[in-house]
């Protein structure tokens, strides 16, 4: 028997899933996923009614059968919260809740690490979480950066890296600005490698702009799905990355030594993403890119809130 697995209930999105998987391995346990579901979203809406009325039931929503023992319940998104609670109330098991499980009662979550944007409210159970969770695991980079060589041999020179996500509900990519802050990145860093990704939410027009400019190493996501960003981290002085993309940032200020500076692409001033960015530069974790080069290079420790979840858990 197994006692170092935790079960995974997901909702299938890549950005809640590797939360999960991240949280999972910051504790040092195994994991399985089950994948969870709502056959409507009037069957979503009645997960809400029934948490809060107290009943323990299956019925408003679909989960893969998940058997052997498991230590935890580990649940990340809207879709995941309901499922993942009733699956540890059957094990009698804890559950930890990843993002903000607002409308459930948030007291029979046995621990809750809720984005520090969200300003949650202080319940004992709830510790905010600054970004994204992640695994800072020397070997993960190490064989990022063995992958990245075989497409690309730096040289002698600091690089610089350029990441560019896509449109969103709250940011918008303009032409122009992209242009407007590509050209300032080539003209402030002249004796650095340029390093470029585009992701799958880049626009067509903004690739091609992307394209246009002499990067030393440029991968165009809509024909080549390899993945350069653990390299970025572990290698380069200096990361552009566009403010919508949290995974991304979260990435860049808890791994690595690099200076990061945010490409400002959110329209909505109040939305929780901009209050995102704006605590990570309180915290000068991120500078925001105005024209010059910020000194932005603090990185974000999660191994006290791995730690505290663990002992809000009994695992």
């Amino acid at each position: 028997m197994n006692k170092k697995k935790l079960l995974i209930v997901t909702d299938g999105k890549a950005g809640h899933e590797n939360q999960s998987k991240a949280f999972c391995r910051a504790l040092g346990y195994g994991f399985d996923l089950a994948l969870a579901s709502y056959p409507t979203r009037l069957h979503k809406a009645l997960s809400y009614l029934i948490d809060r009325l107290g009943f323990v039931v299956d019925f408003p929503f679909k989960i893969a059968a998940a058997e052997g023992y498991y230590d935890a319940v580990v649940c990340t998104g809207s879709t995941a919260f309901y499922p993942g609670k009733i699956a540890a109330r059957r094990r009698g098991i804890p559950v930890v809740a990843i993002l903000y499980p607002s409308g459930y009662k948030k007291m029979n979550f046995d621990c809750i690490l809720a984005p520090s944007f969200d300003r949650p409210q202080p319940y004992p159970n709830i510790i905010p979480v600054p970004v994204n969770l992640s695994v800072p695991d020397e070997a993960f980079y190490e064989e990022g950066v063995a992958a990245f060589r075989q497409h690309h041999t730096p040289s002698d020179r600091p690089a610089v890296a350029v990441i560019i996500g896509g449109n969103s509900a709250i940011a918008k990519m303009r032409p122009e600005e992209m242009r407007r802050d590509l050209d300032r990145v080539f003209a402030l860093t002249p004796d650095h490698e340029h390093w470029l990704t585009t992701s799958r939410r880049t626009p067509p027009a903004i690739e091609e702009l992307a394209e246009s400019y002499p990067f030393d190493y440029k991968l165009i996501y809509s024909r080549d799905k390899f993945n350069p960003i653990p390299a970025f981290v572990a290698l380069c002085e200096r990361i552009f990355v566009t403010a919508e993309s949290t995974g991304m940032i979260s990435e860049a200020v808890t791994c690595g030594t690099a200076h990061v500076e945010i490409l400002m692409n959110i329209k909505k001033e109040h939305s929780k993403f901009r209050r995102f960015i704006d605590d990570l530069e309180r915290s000068r974790a991120v500078h925001v890119f105005d024209g010059t080069l910020g000194e932005a290079n603090h990185k974000i420790d999660l191994a006290p809130i791995y730690e505290r979840a663990r002992a809000l858990l009994k695992i």
